[in-house]
């Protein structure tokens, strides 16, 4: 390790063995993916979830190529304490026909401050000469000169490849030229791009353990996923001798995307058994996925390995009966390792086993009333039938459980909070093409009679706004609830304006969320018993005090 690397964690026990390398480009090559725009705030925000998480190295963008990534290294430096991590700058070899001390983009890349640079440099011939529009030889030069430059002013220096596996297979003779030059020059790591991703696992294996045996270098891997194969094409390398691994959270970056960063770790971390990361902080993964998916404005993808709310969730009958016996029979890890947790679903596919350990989940003892349970599984099957689905809305099925242990006489009390009288919604068009949408609810809550009129942006969102004014007085738990997702979908019928609507609603309050469902002959009615299981369970779980 170089001198100025030690000094990025002076005493810090807690950082990993540099003798393997975990690097993130999200803030850069991740930010490439389309519908991806990161303001300052948030590169600065995915930094210290990145930090947190443990990783390497961080690259946060090309300073001198755009005032915000300028920005980004400035406030980066002052405002984040990198004790895992280092702060990685990204550029270019120096221009053809001047030296790196002329050239003011390298001069960006030293001004940044970063301890570490990465270098992009071509290696496929053909892009030399038709991209950078220069000789093979004055390429070579370009990547010499800036190597030292930078070594010379006391930056560790990585150096990316572009299109190698692909300039391999065009001129395998020049591209491990342009390895070996830039091993010479200092190059701390020499990194083999599958840029346009178009290499398979047993392709980037044979070539990355060739090319070290042929040049001694410290080899790198940074795959794309256009063939679907960026993480096995990452552990390939790794198998073939490679210690630097590229990756972006959750897969991000341009086209379909880079080697997903969580897969990558958990794989060599748990497959591989090899310490990539601060000891505790595996456990941080799936937290750090979501929230890196809340600052980029995406909804997390939720069948990704280990991270995903459906990675360890289980459906089928047989399933749960053999997890009742041992977990370990239908999940290859325990979820609890990434940060994640087994999720029973309950459908009309389910027997006792799923009954009972979705129970469990709940925190409720289901297994010594077996007919209990075959009545639950009974109801289950018979409301699927009708068009409710309870595997997206464990709020709905757990209101529908209790009911059953009211009528069992196994709860205390009635879980029930108000008790509705009538509701109505209007839709008023105008002769003008406006339209007006309001809502009337009556209910009793608490011995209290309620009737509340409010207007919504659809009816709807009127009725909602209705059932909200009508309790937030005698609950004012229901302050801190609002609507966050609402899905309708429209099932097979006799004809389309005869189906069956099922809807979905997610609601929140600030620190969890969680879904109901509703299903009748029309949207309206069905949203409205979506929204009355979603404020039940809401004051349920709030600890609210029932009617009695």
């Amino acid at each position: 390790m170089t001198e100025t690397a030690d000094a990025q964690h002076p005493g810090d026990a807690s950082h990993v063995s540099d003798a393997f390398h975990v690097f993130d480009t999200t803030l850069r090559d991740g930010a490439q993916r389309e519908g991806i725009n990161l303001s300052v705030t948030d590169k600065l925000t995915i930094a210290r979830h990145l930090e947190d998480f443990g990783v390497g190295f961080i690259e946060g963008g090309w300073p001198g190529a755009n005032p915000r990534d300028t920005e980004f290294f400035r406030r980066a430096r002052e405002e984040i304490d990198f004790r895992h991590a280092r702060l990685v700058a990204f550029g270019a070899t120096r221009r053809a026909g001047v030296t790196a001390a002329e050239d003011p983009q390298v001069r960006a890349l030293v001004e940044s401050q970063a301890p570490v640079v990465t270098l992009v440099a071509k290696s496929h011939d053909r892009h030399v000469e038709l991209a950078l529009r220069t000789t093979l030889e004055e390429n070579l030069a370009m990547v010499r000169d800036t190597v030292e430059h930078l070594r010379a002013a006391g930056r560790r220096v990585f150096v990316d490849c572009e299109h190698f596996f692909d300039g391999y297979l065009a001129n395998p003779e020049y591209a491990t030229r342009v390895v070996r030059t830039a091993h010479e020059a200092g190059a701390d790591v020499v990194v083999l791009c599958d840029t346009n991703g178009g290499m398979l696992p047993a392709q980037v294996q044979a070539v990355v353990r060739t090319v070290r045996t042929d040049t001694g270098a410290r080899l790198g891997i940074h795959a794309q996923d256009d063939t679907g194969c960026a993480v096995a094409n990452t552990l390939a390398a790794v198998d073939a001798g490679a210690t630097h691994v590229q990756c972006t959270a959750n897969g991000y970056g341009e086209r379909v995307g880079n080697a997903n960063l969580f897969s990558v770790v958990a794989a060599l971390q748990l497959k591989y058994g090899m310490a990539v990361l601060p000891e505790g902080r595996l456990r941080e993964m799936t937290r750090v996925s979501h929230a890196i998916a809340e600052v980029v404005n995406l909804t997390p993808d939720t069948h990704q390995p280990y991270v995903g709310v459906s990675a360890f969730a289980h459906k089928a009958g047989l399933h749960a009966s053999a997890i009742k016996v041992d977990p370990d029979l239908y999940q290859h890890i325990d979820p609890e390792l990434v940060g994640n947790r087994l999720r029973m679903l309950v459908s009309d596919m389910a027997g006792r086993a799923s009954i009972e350990l979705k129970g469990k989940e709940l925190g409720i003892d289901l297994s010594g009333d077996r007919e209990l349970v075959g009545r639950i599984v009974a109801r289950v099957k018979e409301r699927e039938l009708r068009g409710y689905s309870y595997e997206a809305a464990d709020a709905s099925f757990e209101l529908l459980l209790r009911q059953e242990l009211l009528r069992e006489g196994t709860e205390e009390q009635p879980r029930s909070f108000f008790t509705t009288e009538s509701w109505r919604a209007i839709v008023e068009n105008r002769p003008d093409g406006s339209h007006a949408n309001e809502a009337t609810v009556k209910l009793w809550a608490k011995g209290e009679r309620t009737v509340s009129t409010a207007e919504g942006n659809g009816p709807v969102n009127a009725l909602d706004r209705a059932l909200r004014l009508a309790l937030e007085r005698i609950y004012p738990e229901l302050a801190q609830m609002e609507l966050v997702d609402y899905k309708v979908r429209i099932l097979a019928g006799t004809h389309g304006t005869e189906s069956t609507t099922r809807v979905l609603v997610t609601t929140g309050d600030g620190r969890e969320e969680w879904s109901t469902v509703g299903v009748a002959d029309n949207v309206i009615a069905a949203s409205w018993h979506a929204l009355v299981d979603a404020y039940t369970y809401g004051l349920l779980r709030a600890g609210a005090e029932p009617q009695g």
